[in-house]
C-alpha cells in the first residue's frame, strides 16, 4: 500500500513536471514563429507615408519618389496643360475618372486636388511597364506624332496617357494610372500614402 502511495506521488510529479516542460518548450518553439507575423522595422518604413518637398519643382518638371517600392510621379502643370486636357475628353477612354483609379478628391478633369499638380503611380495599368514623360512639342521625337499634348507612352506595349494619366482609346492599358492617397501639408510640401488629414466625400 504505501509503494502504491509512493507511486502514485512519483506519477503525478512526473506528470506534472513534463506538462510544465512540455507546455514550457511549446510556448519556447512558437514565439519564433509569432514574431515573423510582426511586419520588421524595414518593412513599415517600405509601407509608411512619404513627405515630398515640391517647392522646387518648375512647371514642367516631374519628381520622382518611391512609395511602398513604387514610383510616384508629381508633375506640375502650366495652365495651358491644364486647360488642354478639356480638348481629349473624345479621345480618352474613362475621361470623367468613373473607374476606382482614384481617391474621391481627385475624381474630376484634372484627376487631383490641385489642378497644377498631377500625383500617380508611374506603372502602366497594362504590365506594369514604366511609361515615359514626353513634354508638348516631343511628340515626333517618340513617334508620338505632330499633335502630341504631353503626358505618357509606355515603351513596352505602346500605351499613351495624357496629362492627367487618363488613357487614351484603342491602348492596352484597361485604366488610367492610379493616383495614390495623399494631402497637402503646405504649399510646398505633400505627403504621399496618407490622406486621413482630408475630409472624404
Amino acid at each position: 500500500m504505501r509503494n502504491d502511495g509512493v507511486n502514485s506521488e512519483r506519477r503525478r510529479f512526473l506528470t506534472t513536471t513534463a506538462s510544465v516542460v512540455g507546455g514550457a518548450g511549446a510556448v519556447a518553439a512558437t514565439v519564433p514563429f509569432v514574431s515573423t507575423l510582426t511586419p520588421s522595422a524595414k518593412a513599415k518604413a517600405i509601407g509608411a507615408p512619404v513627405e515630398v518637398d515640391i517647392g522646387d519643382l518648375a512647371v514642367g518638371e516631374r519628381k520622382i519618389v518611391k512609395w511602398r517600392g513604387k514610383p510616384v510621379w508629381i508633375l506640375r502643370r502650366d495652365d495651358a496643360a491644364v486647360d488642354d486636357l478639356v480638348s481629349l475628353d473624345e479621345v480618352v477612354k474613362d475621361p470623367a475618372s468613373d473607374s476606382e483609379q482614384q481617391p474621391s478628391y481627385a475624381r474630376n478633369e484634372y484627376r487631383s486636388q490641385r489642378p497644377e499638380y498631377l500625383i500617380v503611380l508611374g506603372i502602366c495599368t497594362h504590365l506594369g511597364c514604366s511609361p515615359v514623360y514626353a513634354r508638348k512639342g516631343e511628340g515626333e521625337a517618340h513617334n508620338l506624332g505632330a499633335d502630341w499634348q504631353g503626358g505618357f507612352f509606355c515603351p513596352c506595349h505602346g500605351s499613351r496617357f495624357d496629362l492627367a494619366g487618363r488613357v487614351y482609346k484603342g491602348m492596352p492599358a484597361p485604366s488610367n494610372l492610379v493616383v495614390p492617397p495623399h494631402q497637402y501639408l503646405s504649399d510646398s510640401r505633400v505627403l504621399i500614402g496618407d490622406d486621413s488629414g482630408l475630409a472624404q466625400s
